[in-house]
């Protein structure tokens, strides 16, 4: 269910490629890393939780947010509340 649930959100992300700014770009890119860590994590540990994959996501970006500008963090937040909204 969870590789279902990464395979959805990344064709969402390559989905909007085509008319995405060039902020959107950097942060669908940036967030898949984010997504098919936390998939890989879930699947190697059986979970089958949307939450906890969700909230896998939301953790791991919070730990690599000095990774980012203020600018930019705000930018991923947008595109992942958004994404995380969908599922």
């Amino acid at each position: 269910m969870i590789i279902q649930l990464e395979e959805k959100l990344l064709e969402a992300i390559d989905q909007t490629v085509a008319t995405a700014s060039d902020d959107e770009l950097f942060a669908g890119g940036y967030l898949r890393g984010h997504i098919s860590l936390s998939a890989a994590d879930c699947e190697a540990e059986n979970v089958q939780d949307v939450e906890v994959f969700k909230q896998r996501i939301q953790d791991s970006l919070d730990q690599a947010r000095n990774e980012l500008t203020p600018a930019d963090q705000v930018i991923v937040a947008d595109m992942w509340h958004s994404l995380s909204a969908k599922i």
